[in-house]
Formats: C-alpha cells, structure tokens, sequence
C-alpha cells in the first residue's frame, strides 16, 4: 500500500476530525488539558519559591563576591545610560549611602540588560538596602520556578510532575543562592528556560497545523511531495526575542541559540517524515529551516542590539568612538555607533577567551556534576561575645559563621547526575524527543565550556542549565511512577486492577519521600545559602566535603 493509499483509507472511516486526532497523536501534539490544578499549583509554587528568595534578603548588608561590580554597574546604568568607573573607596560610598561613580565609561565584557534589570530593582527600593539590588533576582528565581513547572507538566503531560518540578526548582540551593545574589546568570537562566519553553508552544502549535493540513489534504494529492509551508510561527519568534535577551545578558548564551537551532530543525524534519511528506529533509530545510533562519536570528540580533541603546546613544561610553573614521567599501554603510560597537566585542571576546587567571573557587566542567568547588560568596567568622553587624546578633558559641556558599542540594544535585546517564541512555535506546530536548540543555550550558579548557570557570555557570538538570529528576519520577503498572508483567502474567492501583499508590508514596526529603535537606542547609549567623560547628556540619570549604 503506497502512503496516498493509506492516509486515504485512514481518512475515510472517521472523517477530517477522527483524521486530524490521528495525525496529532502520531506527532505527539495531541491536546493536554490541565485544568484548574495545573494554574493553581504552579502559581503556588511561584508564591513560596518568592516567599523563600525574599526572606532575610538584605542579609548581608555588604556587597558579596561580584555583586561589587554588577550593583553598582546597574546603578551606573540609571544615572548615565551605560557603565562607569568607581574610585577606590566606592564599596564603602555605596554601603555608606552615598555613591559616587566618576564621569568616566567604564570598559565591561557583559553585555547591559542583566545590569539593567539589577536596576529595576534598585528603583524602587534603593541602594540603602541590599533588598533592592538583590531583588530583582529573587523575582526572577521565583519565574524560573514557575516556567519549569509550567514546561515539565506540558512534556510529561502531568500535573502531578510539574508540581514536583517546581517544588525542587523552589527549593534547591544553587537556585536559591543565585536568586538572593545580585549577579547576571540567573537571568541568564530565566530567558534560556523562557525561550526553551517557547519552542516547546510552538513544536506543539507547529505540529498541529501540519496535522490539520494532513487531514484536509487528499491522499493522492501532489502536495504530499513537499507539505505545508507554515510561514506564522509566533511562538518561534518569541523565543528568538528571549534567546536574544540571553545573549544580552551574558554572551555565553550564543550556545543555546546554537543548539536550540539545531533542536527545533531536527524537529521540523522529524514532524515532515512523520507525517508522511515524501521529500521531507528537503522541504523542512526549505520551508521551516530557512525562514526560521531569516527571521528568528536577525530578531534575535535586533533585541542585543537594542539592550545597548544607552550606550549606543552615549558620547562618552567606553569605546563609544573607537572606530575607523574613514572606512571603506560597504563598511562605510554602517553607522559609526555599530562600527564602534563592533569593536568592542572584539574586545571583549579577547578578553574572555583569553581569561585563564588563577582564582581560589574556579573549578573545572568535569567536576560540575559532582558539585566539586561550589563558590563561596561570603563568610564571616565571629569570636563569643562578638557582634555579626549585618544582623546585630552576638556570637554566643566559642566562634561562629556567616556564609553564603553556592552550593546545591546534594540530593537534587547528584540524582540529577543520575537522571543525566538515565536520559542519555533512554535518548540512545528510544529516541524519544523529550530526551533530546534535555540533553540540549546539558550541551549548550555545560559541555561548551570543555572547548575552552584553559579558561578560568565556575560553578555557578551551571546555573543556566539548572532546569534541564531537574528535568532529568523529573524523568526519574516518571519512570518510578510507571513501575509496576502496566497491564501485564515481564512473565507475561496479567495484572489484576487492584495491583495495579497498589503499585501506582506505593510509586506516588516514593515519588513525594523524595521531595519531602529533598526539602528536608534544604532545610539543613539553608543557613550556609542565606548568611545566618550560626555557631561555627554547625557551619563546619554542613562542609561534607573539603573542597566545598
């Protein structure tokens, strides 16, 4: 039977609805209605993962590790519109009240927007008050939490999974650290997450039209050849304006738009074959790939482009006229403002493929996964009797500590590393595409920095592929959920409905010890991720591990 034969037969039983239904179930693009749950659970865990990010966020009232040069980058940005430079004595002005930037550009390797969005916190609250330049961030770890939810429950198709997705986002200690600090990367990983979820809308979205068009198109009709070209993907170029935004935090996020390209047409050639188009590597690179390509990386550009606007309409930024002023051929086209600009990045990428600086908490890729180096960001000891200012509290043991260490839940961290090899191993064996999604998060976040081996890196760089590595604990859930419940065993022998509903009664009861473990080991933890001030026995309880110190 040729394929005009078979979607002809397939069609004739049921009509163009049945028919529609059939091809969405075969892309796996068939409808998932959530129900009220699937709002109020998300929005529940928004609400204490804020609550968690807020709470005692002005402690320490300092600025910690490079939040000395990010705060008050962004409060540089509301008063000129681009960086300045800081005297000496500007740490002690700032805490002090009274900043005094000079009038002087500032030379900066990252890009404005995660500065500028430091600043939209600093606006209403001030700098007197280390919550408004933390809070910002906070915020944006609380949306993270709510984007995961929202993204696991749409691709395990689970309330119940997006729920748990959430709750461990909310929880975790890497996550939480970076969303009571005021650096870049959790903003890097807010608009990675955001754009990830978007191409996810528009894989479903995309599918469904080309199901719907299966369904109208006659069996023996030549536009088998080819299929549909579907020219609107609004979806898609939402997440080209989030992809540029990444960039426009950090220039590390050029990865995903890499890899996620990649992704999204290896998904439109994969929905092609499905669905039965004959020529479908040809007319996916044709009619998906390449619009894609025209549309959604100059949008993305365009949106790096305008986070510079202040900057771009400066005299007196840093570099602002470092440009030929008398260029030839098509570069005297280009406005002297991009010329200069241009040669910024040079600049900047000099700098940070050449960084190879010694540095106490660098760490390399490969440790990553074990949590080998966490960075500390702030420690203070105190002796008895001593006062720990950020707080006012006396120090009542023989010595006590405050501190800040960027270090994950163990729990959370190390059966993501599990959930790693376990999604590897399923992608190998079945190919599902959820698979695949994940471990794009893990190439683009992670594996890129092996390319540069020699660079000083951190641990809190994996910040930007924290929701992938909970995805991974997520697909454990899901396969532990599954256990036991199918309608027959591996002998063959069929279940009766009783066993199936113990078995999935005693996976659920795993499934939720876990999270409630994983909160328990939060709950251990959290004094060194939020600088309590606590005997320094009990800081030393928590360093499990030497190189944590």
């Amino acid at each position: 039977m040729n394929r005009a034969d078979s979607t002809t037969e397939r069609r004739s039983p049921t009509g163009s609805r049945g028919t529609r239904l059939f091809f969405e179930t075969k892309l796996g693009a068939e409808r998932f209605a959530p129900g009220v749950w699937g709002w109020v659970i998300p929005l529940a865990v928004f609400v204490c993962a804020l609550g968690l990010r807020l709470y005692g966020l002005n402690n320490p009232h300092a600025l910690i590790f490079d939040e000395t040069y990010y705060a008050k980058d962004a409060y540089a940005l509301l008063q000129a519109g681009y960086e300045l430079n800081w005297p000496d004595s500007a740490d002690d002005d700032w805490l002090a009240g009274a900043p005094q930037p000079t009038n002087e550009g500032s030379y900066v390797v990252h890009p404005p927007l995660g500065k500028w969005l430091i600043a939209l916190g600093i606006l209403p609250f001030g700098i007197e008050d280390p919550f408004g330049w933390r809070f910002s961030a906070a915020v944006a770890g609380a949306l993270g939490a709510l984007l995961i939810s929202f993204i696991a429950q749409r691709m395990f198709r689970s309330v119940f999974l997006g729920g748990i997705a959430g709750v461990l986002t909310a929880v975790e200690g890497h996550h939480l650290v970076m969303s009571r600090v005021a650096l870049l990367d959790i903003f890097l990983m807010l608009f990675v997450l955001a754009a990830f979820g978007a191409l996810l809308v528009d894989r479903y979205s995309g599918r469904r039209r080309l199901a719907g068009w299966a369904a109208e198109t006659s069996g023996d009709s030549a536009q088998w050849t080819t299929g549909p070209v579907l020219l609107w993907r609004p979806w898609r170029l939402a997440a080209g304006v989030l992809l540029g935004c990444a960039v426009a935090v950090k220039l590390s996020a050029l990865s995903f738009v890499l890899v996620f390209g990649i992704m999204v047409v290896l998904w439109d050639l994969q929905a092609r074959r499905i669905i039965g188009v004959r020529k479908w590597v040809r007319s996916g690179l044709l009619f998906d790939a390449l619009p894609a390509t025209l549309t959604v990386l100059p949008l993305a550009a365009a949106t790096y482009l305008v986070s510079w606007t202040g900057w771009l309409v400066s005299e007196a930024g840093w570099g602002r006229h470092a440009y030929d002023p008398d260029p030839s051929g098509l570069a005297a086209l280009v406005p002297s403002a991009i010329r200069a600009l241009w040669n910024y990045h040079g600049s900047a990428a000099d700098f940070h493929t050449g960084l190879d600086s010694e540095h106490e908490y660098a760490s390399h890729p490969l440790t990553w996964p074990f949590m080998g180096r966490p960075v500390s960001m702030h420690y203070q000891g105190r002796s008895q009797g001593e006062e720990y200012e950020h707080t006012g509290e006396i120090c009542q043991a023989e010595s006590c500590s405050s501190a800040v260490v960027d270090l994950a839940n163990p729990l959370i961290w190390w059966a993501g590393g599990v959930g790693l090899l376990v999604v590897l191993a399923l992608w190998l064996g079945r190919r599902d595409w959820r698979y695949g999604a994940i471990l794009s998060g893990f190439i683009a976040g992670g594996a890129v920095w092996l390319l540069f081996p020699d660079r000083t890196m951190f641990f809190f760089y994996t910040i930007s592929y924290h929701p992938f590595v909970i995805l991974t604990v997520v697909v454990l859930a899901s396969l532990l959920l599954r256990a036991g419940t199918g309608t027959s065993d591996r002998a063959g022998r069929v279940r009766s409905a009783a066993e199936i509903v113990s078995a999935q009664q005693r996976n659920t009861v795993m499934v939720l010890c876990f999270v409630l473990l994983s909160v328990a080991v939060s709950v251990f933890f959290w004094p060194v991720w939020t600088a309590e001030f606590i005997p320094y026995d009990q800081w030393r309880l928590r360093m499990w591990v030497q190189s944590w110190i």
